[in-house]
């Protein structure tokens, strides 16, 4: 998900996004670990896009 996408998000979707992602991610070591994760970039794309809301989210919380 590209940055210009998520800073039009608001907090709860970003927040929601973030939970979702987690989730994904959790998901993902598992598969991983049971050697069933066919794409491992999957991996690094959900730790991108959790960044990618913290931090926008942390900058709409700073600005109010």
């Amino acid at each position: 998900m590209k940055v210009k996408e998520i800073r039009e998000k608001t907090d709860n979707e970003l927040k929601n996004l973030v939970r979702e992602n987690k989730e994904k991610l959790k998901k993902l070591r598992f598969s991983l670990a049971n050697r069933q994760l066919k794409n491992t970039e999957e991996i690094s794309e959900a730790k991108v896009t959790i960044a990618r809301a913290e931090t926008v989210l942390r900058e709409k919380i700073a600005q109010k």
